[in-house]
């Protein structure tokens, strides 16, 4: 998609302000069975942001602690390396893109649903063999995208979701045939010049296209975890559609009708918390 749009939205992206070091190296991690904890630890304690938010997390109701977490160590006693790096991370990702008003576009509608998807992602996973840290970032970002063109092509996006509703067509036809780009193209940019792992790069790039060859195991837990938000509706769209699910990547997964009555439970059980956890503005 490197047309004359394309080139104008790596412009803009290229133009956004980088995460954080601390939090680009957390992301870089992901995944990594030899990152160093005790850098990892020593950046985190060395910001005091991050710290604070550390705290924050190990002191939410969704550890259950029956007193308070005051230090670092205690955090990282509680959530361990892998959910804190992961958290700390994630709340940093939703904090780059604060509410506004853009054409109607509704932020918490979209973070309640990226958050659905990265909580029943990481469910999957654990059942599946994937990683559930790399799961639930892709989970979180899967629809990134979106979020670059509303902020940065505000009319043009505004004219994409009037076409979606006239011509009753799915709103990545509609980005593709006002903006000649999609939100999947935009979100592989933005994950690519933020230097996210290579592996939730492409499945930004391909949540939508689970069949193609070079599609993984990550890619078909995001096409499924996001089909099975939408069903929950979780986030209080109105106009919430449930996407076609990919057979490749279901019959993939090979989960059976137990197994995925317990995600969907267990996704509305963390859903709300979850949600507190990473970001006032989607409550």
């Amino acid at each position: 998609m490197r047309n004359a749009a394309f080139t104008e939205i790596l412009s803009k992206i290229h133009a956004l302000p980088s995460c954080p070091a601390v939090v680009m190296q957390l992301l870089g991690s992901i995944g990594q069975s030899n990152a160093d904890i005790n850098q990892l630890s020593a950046m985190i304690s060395k910001d005091q942001a991050l710290s604070a938010r550390a705290l924050r997390l190990a002191n939410s109701s969704f550890y259950g602690m029956q007193r308070k977490v005051a230090t670092m160590p205690q955090a990282l006693s509680i959530l361990g390396l892998n959910n804190l790096r992961t958290l700390i991370a994630a709340a940093a990702v939703v904090d780059r893109f604060p509410a506004k008003v853009h054409g109607g576009f509704d932020f918490q509608i979209f973070w309640r649903h990226s958050i659905a998807t990265a909580v029943c992602a990481r469910l999957i996973a654990r059942r599946v063999g994937i990683n559930p840290e790399s799961a639930f970032m892709a989970g979180l970002l899967h629809d990134i995208g979106r979020l670059v063109l509303v902020t940065e092509f505000p009319e043009q996006y505004q004219t994409a979701r009037q076409y979606r509703a006239k011509h009753d067509c799915t709103m990545l036809q509609a980005e593709r045939a006002i903006l000649s780009c999609d939100h999947t193209a935009a979100g592989q940019a933005l994950a690519e010049h933020w230097r996210f792992p290579s592996a939730i790069q492409m499945t930004i790039a391909g949540h939508h296209t689970p069949d193609h060859q070079w599609s993984s195991g990550l890619t078909n837990v995001i096409q499924v975890a996001d089909a099975m938000a939408h069903a929950l509706d979780l986030s209080a769209d109105e106009d919430e559609l449930v996407p076609p699910l990919s057979s490749h990547a279901w019959n993939s997964l090979n989960l059976d009708r137990h197994t995925v009555l317990q995600v969907l439970s267990e996704t509305e059980l963390q859903f709300n918390e979850m949600c507190q956890i990473l970001a006032t503005q989607v409550n």
